[in-house]
């Protein structure tokens, strides 16, 4: 086992002008940091500022945008995403923030937390499986989905099914919790291959 806390990427995607994203992240934060097992670092990627274009290597103005987050992806030992869905897919920015990494994603463990109308964001996240998987990242089955969002809290900014929507973030913890120590002490006794 890790002889640290395990720590715990959130990567946030909404920015604080929307109306429904910053009342789930600040949720699910709440919920990791009581959950007790993680060190949680929120990345804002709204307000990063990344750069689109991609280029192997970096040119010294990317390299430049990418220092406020790239360290901190590689210091993370499991991720979460939360992530609304737009045009039945997830949003820009978290594609730039993926695309612009690779080793960081590795032998790592990825959950999510998805909002949206109907789908609750669901085929944001039915996208994501498949890309984090060819970063050979360890994508969670069990996720929190938030559907038709702006119904579900209340103005308190608390989920209005309380107790449903924290069981439905502790499986999905437990889950990120067992695979991070896991996929820790696997990658310190043996350096993961690509």
């Amino acid at each position: 086992m890790p002889t640290r806390p395990l720590r715990l990427a959130v990567l946030t995607t909404c920015g604080n002008d929307s109306r429904s994203g910053p009342l789930v992240a600040q949720w699910f934060v709440r919920e990791a940091e009581q959950y007790g097992d993680f060190t949680v670092d929120v990345i804002d990627l709204a307000t990063a500022e990344l750069p689109v274009v991609i280029t192997r290597p970096p040119n010294a103005e990317a390299e430049r945008q990418l220092s406020s987050v790239t360290p901190r992806l590689a210091a993370a030992d499991a991720f979460v995403v939360v992530t609304p869905e737009y045009n039945r897919a997830y949003p820009a920015v978290l594609k730039s923030a993926i695309d612009w990494h690779v080793a960081e994603w590795r032998a790592k463990p990825i959950g999510f937390v998805s909002y949206g109308g109907r789908s609750g964001g669901l085929r944001a996240i039915e996208q994501l499986h498949p890309v984090f998987t060819e970063l050979h990242a360890v994508t969670l089955r069990d996720s929190v989905s938030f559907m038709d969002v702006w119904d579900q809290f209340g103005p308190d900014g608390l989920p209005k099914d309380g107790p449903g929507c924290s069981g439905a973030a502790k499986v999905m913890l437990d889950h990120l919790q067992w695979w991070a120590a896991s996929l820790h002490d696997a990658r310190l006794s043996r350096p993961y291959l690509v």
